[in-house]
């Protein structure tokens, strides 16, 4: 591997994402994507007796349905990136504590699906023959923790997201017919001052952008390079921002962008105001979707950015900015 620029690696013998699963909750299972996904389940607890145990299992079944499709056996796997956005990571911890493989527990926000892969892919090149990579989300348990309960019934302000209930995973191999991760470009903190919890779109656009603008000129390419330039959860108004931000920068991607949280849900039948979010929402959706629109070669290259908001409940109650992150790979056929 080599070094470009300032924040970008070019993979001399790409890693391969041999096979990913995925799995999503009955809001996903009633959207656009839902033909899909491996497994659209009918109820947030799957047979739980709570929304966190649910989601440990949600990524439990998704890494093991992951590896099982890949042919190989779970002794092959050499080490596991996992993370998602419950306090300490426990859903990843506690689904993947039976695994018994070397785990890495991440957390990235939003992002950290693809900071897993970011991870998984150097490590691949350099010594692992296998390494898999997952994130999780539940919208239950997450709006317990970082807005109000459920119970509560609050109204949810129009700039509002959903977050996804779902899990995504990939397995990386040294050795096969491609995808390939060609690149990742890793992504610096920006803060412009966001404070509104309910705008996360607003809040991760301006690192969006930051990394977008490093990753074509670490590289030398242009947006139309690339087939498909996708955001992982900005949603609707995020994704206008970063649409805008990019034009004024010389950057045009209006006609190859498009976000996952976008994706996810339609806008007009589920209401989920500004689309998706969470750590599912770039998993499921590059899993589910684009994986199978790469190995179809309907689109031969992606770059996948995937955008996290860095705060939690206490920094926000304390008046904090909410400080963005983004980190972006390059995947080809």
């Amino acid at each position: 591997m080599q070094k470009l620029g300032k924040q970008t690696i070019k993979f001399d013998t790409p890693p391969v994402i041999t096979e990913v699963a995925s799995i999503v909750g009955p809001k996903e299972a009633n959207g656009p994507l839902a033909k899909y996904f491996d497994q659209c389940l009918e109820d947030e607890f799957w047979g739980e007796k709570t929304w966190e145990k649910s989601e440990s299992k949600f990524i439990k079944e998704t890494v093991n349905m992951a590896i099982s499709k890949s042919g190989v056996s779970s002794a092959d796997i050499e080490y596991c990136f996992a993370g998602d956005l419950l306090n300490q990571c426990i859903s990843s911890s506690f689904g993947l504590r039976e695994l018994n493989i070397p785990f890495l527990g991440i957390f990235g926000a939003c992002s950290t699906f693809v900071e897993g892969l970011s991870l998984g892919a150097i490590l691949t090149e350099a010594c692992a023959k296998h390494v898999i990579c997952a994130a999780s989300s539940h919208f239950c348990s997450a709006e317990k923790q970082f807005r109000f309960p459920l119970e509560l019934g609050n109204q949810r302000p129009p700039t509002s997201q959903w977050t996804v209930t779902g899990a995504g995973s990939a397995v990386l191999s040294q050795t096969g017919s491609g995808p390939f991760i060609t690149h990742i470009t890793s992504g610096k903190i920006v803060d412009m001052g966001i404070k509104d919890a309910n705008n996360m779109g607003a809040a991760m656009a301006p690192a969006a952008l930051d990394t977008l603008i490093c990753h074509f000129k670490d590289t030398g390419r242009a947006p139309s390079y690339y087939d498909a330039i996708i955001t992982g959860d900005l949603g609707h108004i995020g994704k206008e921002i970063l649409t805008e931000l990019a034009m004024d920068k010389g950057y045009n991607i209006k006609s190859n962008y498009n976000d996952c949280g976008v994706l996810i849900f339609d806008k007009e039948k589920q209401d989920t105001h500004s689309g998706g979010s969470g750590c599912g929402c770039c998993a499921t959706v590059f899993s589910g979707y684009f994986f199978k629109q790469l190995k179809d070669k309907k689109i031969k290259r992606l770059l996948l950015i995937a955008t996290g908001a860095l705060m939690n409940s206490t920094s926000s109650q304390q008046g904090e900015s909410i400080p963005g992150i983004a980190h972006a790979i390059s995947i080809e056929m």
